[in-house]
């Protein structure tokens, strides 16, 4: 309903029953505008109006709590904090085994004894020529001259045995290696004037040089090998090249 209040006229709308005639027309005598018959049904409901703002907060209900909701997203890492103080220090542990140690060690000792000794055999070996081959023994020498039990045990300490031809070729291979005079695996120092093999057995191939061996002065037990191939019998204390027999 919407109020004019420039207009000079009044308007009355009366929706009485009417069931009078003189009822009416008292009633126009108050209102320029009567209308008088049917009684009407109430319109349709008008749109809704806007939101209005909103409300303070409520104080809380007095009744029961309801049940807490799923944990949230977890959120990001915070920042390492500062270590803590140190704990209290533990009681003392029993004594270990130490027989297990012991037998560790020890085969560790006997490890690098191993590795050592492979070592210096290596190093031993480096020393030597690359040698010259003659069948299945090769035969080489780290050029220095010696008496021959240092020939002997330097021989042993590679594996190996000092060189001793058994036949006209091992001794040309023999020679074309020596570049001087060098001792033979042979001696007679058991049995004099019986020339074994160091590594043992009566000589089977010789190659003397004329009116040798004759053991002059009584003590020539050893044998060396001359710069044209012949062989002579010398003291063992003399020094001579040192040459070293491998089976190749």
């Amino acid at each position: 309903m919407f109020l004019f209040l420039s207009l000079p006229v009044l308007l009355c709308v009366v929706t009485p029953s009417c069931s009078e005639t003189k009822a009416c027309e008292d009633a126009q005598k108050t209102c320029s505008v009567v209308t008088c018959g049917i009684p009407v049904t109430n319109g349709t409901p008008g749109r809704d109006g806007r939101d209005g703002a909103k409300g303070e907060k409520g104080e809380p209900g007095q009744g029961l709590r309801g049940l807490q909701g799923p944990p949230g997203k977890m959120g990001p890492q915070g920042n390492i904090g500062n270590p803590g103080l140190p704990g209290p220090k533990g009681h003392k542990g029993d004594c270990g085994d130490s027989s297990v140690v012991e037998a560790k060690l020890a085969n560790l000792e006997g490890q690098i004894r191993s590795l050592e000794s492979q070592l210096d055999h290596i190093k031993k070996s480096q020393s030597f020529s690359l040698g010259k081959k003659s069948g299945k023994k090769l035969y080489v020498t780290n050029g220095e001259e010696m008496p021959f039990s240092k020939v002997k045990a330097l021989c042993a300490e590679l594996g190996a045995t000092v060189a001793t031809p058994k036949n006209a070729e091992e001794n040309k291979a023999i020679q074309d290696m020596a570049s001087d005079i060098a001792f033979l695996g042979i001696t007679d120092e058991v049995t004099e004037g019986q020339f074994m093999y160091v590594t043992g057995g009566r000589i089977g191939y010789s190659n003397w040089r004329k009116d040798e061996p004759n053991n002059q002065g009584s003590g020539e037990d050893c044998v060396h090998l001359r710069r044209d191939g012949l062989w002579n019998d010398i003291s063992c204390s003399s020094s001579f090249l040192a040459i070293c027999e491998f089976p190749a």
